[in-house]
């Protein structure tokens, strides 16, 4: 009889309350492992639907502004510097930064003011591949563009210019076909044509140049000073600018995602760790004869409280094999059945480890007060009462 026979065979005295209790911890461990991983999966999703929702760095060229006065009247600002910069070196650069995993989408601009039907109306060039990796939210009526030759028209514009989709259209003396027309966004997007940027700058005798560059970053824990900065260092002579509001509405999303499942998971653990002490309370009142026993027997008080501290341990670690393994399977069941995507867990041996330590850790703080009054036991009234 030594320590780890004493608090085996006395778990083994009451197997239903031993294997009662075993499962509810097994419960716990399961739901906060299962809900950790299904708050990463919807938190991932969630950042990437609203990072391709919109831009949240703006890159233009930098210029400078000049107030001009004569005698006393003023005469306005002039603006001066550059006004566009080379399209494809800066894009390259871009691509080329540090943390090039965490953009999503580098979308160039170029803006013109065209006729159609002898009405001005502003045309943006844009790479329409990027551009729709960022405006996930557009909805045409007809198509998007696919060739160099097609225009997407926003919907006021379309209204004002009376056109429809597979419309002919004369563009700077080209013949274009109307893909589609963008159904109402409540932005500038509504009075504006869309081309090929190509397309377009060359009409402008423009080749490569660019107004301006949007550029969505996942933003997940996102270093989005460090990604401004590398782009800053990237592209001298240009303003980057982050969009701060876009910044925090994403990093509130993800956060409440995570502070959530948090919030639940310690619910959950904090209940776990009660029924664990409450427990171990019940054993040493029900056990104070044999406590007293033992102590009479030349057993420490160390001894005393390592022996209930053990119990715990034991039903705390077969709780944490079986509940991290019942998590990882669950979580990949409830997804599905949730109609979430195609889970993306994949079992993560640190992850195993630190969970199997953590477990170990509850069982034992929960076990601690209670183990504690079992070495305060008097052996001697114990004793008395046999």
């Amino acid at each position: 009889m030594n320590l780890f026979t004493i608090p085996l065979r006395n778990l083994g005295r009451r197997p239903l309350r031993t294997i009662l209790l075993t499962a509810v911890f097994t419960v716990g461990v399961l739901s906060v492992v299962s809900i950790q991983m299904i708050s990463s999966v919807v938190g991932h999703s969630l950042e990437e639907k609203m990072s391709k929702y919109g831009a949240n760095i703006l890159i233009t060229p930098k210029t400078e502004s000049l107030s001009v006065s004569y005698g006393g009247l003023d005469l306005g600002s002039v603006a001066y510097g550059a006004h566009e910069f080379k399209g494809t070196p800066a894009i390259s650069n871009i691509r080329n930064i540090e943390l090039k995993d965490r953009l999503s989408a580098v979308a160039p601009k170029f803006a013109a003011i065209t006729k159609v039907k002898e009405t001005p109306v502003a045309a943006v060039g844009v790479d329409m591949a990027e551009e729709l990796n960022i405006k996930t939210h557009w909805v045409p009526t007809g198509r998007f563009p696919e060739s160099p030759d097609e225009i997407l028209v926003g919907a006021e514009a379309a209204e004002k210019l009376g056109l429809e989709a597979g419309d002919k259209v004369d563009i700077e003396g080209s013949k274009l076909s109307v893909a589609g027309i963008l159904d109402p966004t409540g932005t500038e997007d509504d009075n504006v044509i869309f081309t090929d940027i190509d397309f377009l700058r060359n009409q402008a005798g423009r080749p490569g140049a660019v107004h301006f560059i949007e550029v969505a970053a996942l933003c997940s824990g996102c270093p989005i000073g460090d990604i401004v900065g590398q782009i800053e260092k990237a592209l001298p002579g240009t303003e980057v600018k982050a969009l701060q509001q876009v910044v925090k509405q994403r990093m509130s999303a993800t956060r409440f995602v995570n502070r959530m499942a948090w919030s639940v998971s310690g619910v959950i653990l904090l209940t776990a760790c009660f029924m664990i002490g409450l427990s171990i309370f019940s054993a040493v009142n029900e056990r104070k004869t044999e406590i007293g026993l033992l102590r009479s027997l030349g057993f420490p008080t160390r001894s005393i409280f390592s022996i209930f501290c053990l119990e715990a341990l034991f039903m705390g670690l077969c709780a944490g094999i079986a509940g991290y393994l019942g998590g990882y399977f669950a979580s990949q069941k409830i997804i599905e059945a949730l109609e979430l995507g195609k889970a993306d867990i994949l079992f993560a041996p640190e992850n195993f480890v630190l969970t199997f330590c953590a477990v170990a850790a509850l069982s034992l703080l929960s076990a601690a007060i209670p183990s504690l009054r079992a070495t305060r036991v008097d052996p001697s009234k114990t004793l008395v009462s046999l």
